[in-house]
């Protein structure tokens, strides 16, 4: 096994490096401050190609692999960014490109590998239905050549900075089926298009997520804007689940990095009692234990990667580097914090922001518990346990 990167690979970090220097930390304080959405930030990589890198170039993309696209979002959050902020944009497409027929795509991909289009919405988790996703009640009924949807979805980000939105809807009642996983379909939704009839609410997090609920009252959809069959769109969203389960880790072990060496450097900086804190075991273990961590999860990251790349199965590797590299991120947050002190709660510092950010992966896109579960059942054969 291989586990130097190609010379293309450690190429594309060092440009993303170079972009990011153009961001830094008092950038991203700002958008934090004012909860605002990094626009400048989003367009310059959109302007470079850089978030067209999953999107095959016969559709206007770079055709990267999963691995490059890794190393993108994974070096916007060591630079200190939120890749959150435009990761949707590189990987939402998938259900598209593997699902959609050749007129959708040939009417979207282009566009959305330019930025002229922003797909960054995500339709799927609704109030009573998280982690369940058979349980989806919003409703398209089909009427003559659309479908009519109503209902409401919860936890759904950057509505309000895209231009289109993958909804996942119910069109058989959950009562008539007997495979619970059907019923359920994926559209192209066109939020300009229908935006008297979708009702947008801002949702006031701890983190600047662009987060809302929405509501939907007699949103049309084209019946040509259904990707692939009927029914099946709870399996076409599982398809994706893998992608954005590497990528998510990648974005943790770029947290994890970040933290690492703000608070590797900050000790060996910080003169308490006429030394270094970082001389103190009990500064410079967690420190340690956590760099540890996260280069031991980088490895099955990369692992899952490859795997995705060449086509084999991923799923334990996808989960287990998703699961390893947040709760390690998560880990090199606490340590960073607790070597800042009191200045960790500084806001000059960037560490609590960074800090409230990376908690977000150890629950979404999905919570780490659930990983545990597949894991017990899925890999290790155990009983279900949900």
């Amino acid at each position: 096994m291989d586990f130097n990167l190609t010379q293309e690979q450690v190429q594309i970090r060092e440009e993303i490096r170079k972009v990011c220097k153009e961001f830094p930390d008092a950038y991203w304080r700002e958008i934090d401050g004012k909860k605002g959405y990094p626009e400048t930030f989003v367009r310059k990589l959109s302007e470079l190609g850089w978030l067209a890198a999953l999107i095959p170039e016969e559709y206007g993309g770079t055709g990267l692999g999963i691995t490059e696209a890794s190393i993108i979002l994974e070096e916007i959050n060591h630079s200190g960014g939120v890749a959150t902020a435009c990761h949707a944009q590189m990987y939402t497409m998938g259900t598209l490109l593997r699902h959609g027929n050749d007129e959708q795509k040939k009417r979207y991909l282009p566009k959305i590998a330019t930025g002229e289009l922003r797909l960054q919405a995500f339709g799927v988790t609704e109030p009573d239905a998280g982690s369940e996703s058979t349980r989806i009640q919003t409703a398209a009924i089909r009427k003559g050549d659309r479908y009519i949807v109503n209902g409401q979805k919860i936890f759904i980000s950057r509505v309000l900075q895209s231009d289109l939105m993958l909804l996942l809807a119910r069109t058989t009642p959950y009562n008539e089926l007997k495979d619970k996983t059907r019923g359920l379909s994926v559209f192209i939704v066109d939020l300009k298009a229908n935006k008297s009839k979708i009702d947008v609410k801002p949702l006031d997090l701890m983190i600047n997520h662009h987060t809302n609920a929405l509501f939907f009252d007699n949103v049309e959809v084209p019946v040509e804007n259904l990707i692939g069959e009927e029914g099946m769109g709870f399996r076409y969203i599982i398809d994706g689940w893998n992608a954005e389960r590497i990528l998510v880790a990648a974005e943790a072990v770029g947290d994890g990095r970040w933290f690492v060496e703000r608070a590797a450097k900050y000790a060996s900086e910080r003169v308490v009692f006429g030394r270094a804190i970082g001389a103190n075991q009990g500064v410079q273990f967690p420190i340690a234990q956590a760099y540890a961590q996260i280069e031991a999860a980088d490895l099955v990251r990369y692992q899952a990667a490859t795997k995705f790349d060449r086509k084999e199965k991923c799923g334990a590797e996808a989960n287990m580097a998703k699961f390893l590299a947040s709760e390690a991120a998560w880990a090199a947050a606490n340590a960073c914090l607790t070597t800042h002190g009191g200045y960790g709660f500084a806001v000059e510092y960037d560490v609590e922001r960074k800090f409230r950010e990376t908690r977000l992966l150890t629950v979404a896109p999905v919570s780490n518990n659930l990983v545990l579960a597949y894991l017990g059942q899925h890999v290790l054969g155990m009983p279900k346990s949900y």
